[in-house]
Order: C-alpha cells, then sequence, then structure tokens
C-alpha cells in the first residue's frame, strides 16, 4: 500500500517548476505531459521530462499522458516508461479497453528496455460522465491499476454545470469511484484539485468532506496546498489513540472467545477492528515515510 496524502502536477517542461515541486512535501509529484504542454510544445516537453526526472526528488514521480484517443500517446509513452517513473497516469481515460491498450503499450516498452516486468502502475484519471458510470471496469481493467483520479474541473463542464462550494455537483461522481475502487480492490481514489489555490479555508473542508468519503488524498496545483491537504489526511493523534485502543482490547477479547464488545458504551466487532487496524498501519507509513525525506 502506497501512501498519497497530496500529488502535486508541474508541467514536465518547465524544469525550474519541476525541479521545485520535487523537492517539496507532496507524498508525489505528477509531471504533466497533457494540460500544462500547449500542443507546439508536446515534443519539447517529452525532452525536457528526461531531465526533469535526473532532478533529485523526495516522493514518488509519476508522469501524466496524453489521452489514449489522442496522437501523442505512444511518444508519450516511449519518453515516461522509463526508470525513476513509479507510474503513468493516463488522462481522460473513457474505458477499460483503453487502459488496457496503455498496460500492452507499457509492456513492451519495459520489455525491450529491460525495466521489471509490470513493475509500473497505472492511474486512470476520470473527467467525464461516460468514464465515471465505467468506474469498476476501468478500476478493474489490469493489474497496474493502483487508484483512480477523480478530475472535477473537467467533469463538471461536461455535466453542463460548474463548481461549488457545496459540492453537490460532483457528489455522485466521488461516491462512485470510492465504492468502485473498493469493489474492484485497488487503493482508495484521489479527489480532484480545489481550483481556487488561495482559498485554503475552503480546501481544508472540502479534503476533510472527501477523506470521510473514502478517498486517501487529493490533487495539488499550488505548493500551499501541500501542507493542509497532508495534515488533513493524516490520522490525528485522537484518532490513533482510539485505534490502538480498540486493536488492544479486541485482541485481549478475542484471544477470550469474544468477537463482540463494548467500548465507551459503542459496540465493536471485526469491521470497526479492522478500521483501526488501517488506521494504525496509515500512520506507521507516513511516520516512515517523513523519515525517509
Amino acid at each position: 500500500m502506497s501512501i498519497y496524502r497530496t500529488m502535486l502536477f508541474a508541467p514536465a517542461n518547465d524544469l525550474r517548476k519541476a525541479g521545485k515541486a520535487l523537492l517539496l512535501d507532496a507524498d508525489a509529484v505528477v509531471l504533466d505531459l497533457e494540460d500544462a504542454v500547449a500542443l507546439s510544445e508536446k515534443a519539447n516537453a517529452r525532452i525536457a521530462l528526461k531531465e526533469a526526472l535526473e532532478l533529485p526528488r523526495k516522493g514518488d514521480v509519476f508522469v501524466r499522458i496524453n489521452s489514449v484517443q489522442t496522437e501523442y500517446v505512444l511518444n508519450d509513452l516511449l519518453a515516461a516508461v522509463t526508470r525513476g517513473v513509479k507510474g503513468i497516469v493516463v488522462a481522460k481515460t473513457e474505458s477499460a479497453e483503453e487502459v488496457r491498450k496503455v498496460d500492452w503499450l507499457i509492456g513492451l516498452i519495459e520489455k525491450e528496455r529491460g525495466l521489471p516486468e509490470s513493475g509500473m502502475e497505472i492511474i486512470p484519471f476520470l473527467e467525464s460522465a461516460n468514464a465515471i458510470l465505467n468506474a469498476y471496469s476501468i478500476a478493474s481493467a489490469c493489474r497496474r491499476v493502483s487508484r483512480l483520479f477523480f478530475g472535477g474541473v473537467d467533469y463538471v463542464l461536461d455535466i453542463g454545470t460548474s463548481f461549488s462550494k457545496s459540492g453537490s455537483e460532483i457528489f455522485y461522481a466521488r461516491a462512485h469511484l470510492v465504492v468502485a475502487s473498493r469493489a474492484a480492490g485497488i487503493e482508495p481514489p484521489i479527489d480532484t484539485v480545489y481550483p481556487d489555490f488561495k482559498d485554503i479555508k475552503g480546501l481544508v473542508e472540502d479534503a476533510k468532506t472527501v477523506r470521510q468519503m473514502g478517498f486517501q488524498g487529493k490533487l495539488a496545483i499550488h505548493p500551499g496546498q501541500i501542507g493542509p491537504l497532508n495534515e488533513v489526511f493524516t490520522p490525528t493523534a485522537e484518532e490513533i489513540a482510539w485505534a490502538e485502543k480498540i486493536v488492544k482490547v479486541f485482541d485481549e477479547s478475542e484471544a477470550k472467545g469474544q468477537a463482540v464488545f463494548q467500548v465507551d458504551g459503542k459496540m465493536i466487532e471485526y469491521p470497526i477492528a479492522n478500521r483501526a487496524r488501517r488506521i494504525i498501519t496509515l500512520a506507521g507509513q507516513i511516520a516512515k515515510k517523513s523519515e525517509d525525506k
């Protein structure tokens, strides 16, 4: 399990921005060959990507490629499938078939370049109504799919509306991605960017909402969003203390043949105990990640 509370986008063709992003405290950086790069700069961006991947870094690095439906996808993959890249983010994914095409191409490139077989992840970026409806088939398209990204900006345009502070227009899409990810047995999804990067209060409230819904983290577009997002998606001291208490009491009770009991007036059974164990594991992994940085 890889923990990604914050994944920061940086244009692959801007080495200054990419270099700065790679040294920030985001859990991962997504070097972008798609929306952040003008059509006239696509070829130059692939060249710059090679240099960007040689820069110092703190976290994992992913590369967002252009949609499978574009003419750029093959050359993007030839540039991105290389050592030092954790995975490929596939922009505007619409179907499981598109994911399988990318999987097949990555496999050929890995073999040609002597890279570890099936070592590279695929993260489909779901950005339309059609993609949301196909979320489960996309999530289960192949073994490389590790998690899903939600592209709320394009999604609200596709359904003919706009972002609101309440997020009511994207509630269904968010909930569907969480359920589809769980049903497919992959990691929890990563939520859409919060476009107003100056509104940190709104960002934090939005992040708290999606954490409660079951998201693992959020995409970020500005360095100022990293710290607040990391904090929201990190278990609090109170949550960790609760989890440790539940696991301790549960293990003691289970050893006595009891699988259902009360703690502080609330019934505790296997699902609750399993959630507590996940919180402890998550906290441990985040602590280790901080030490490694």
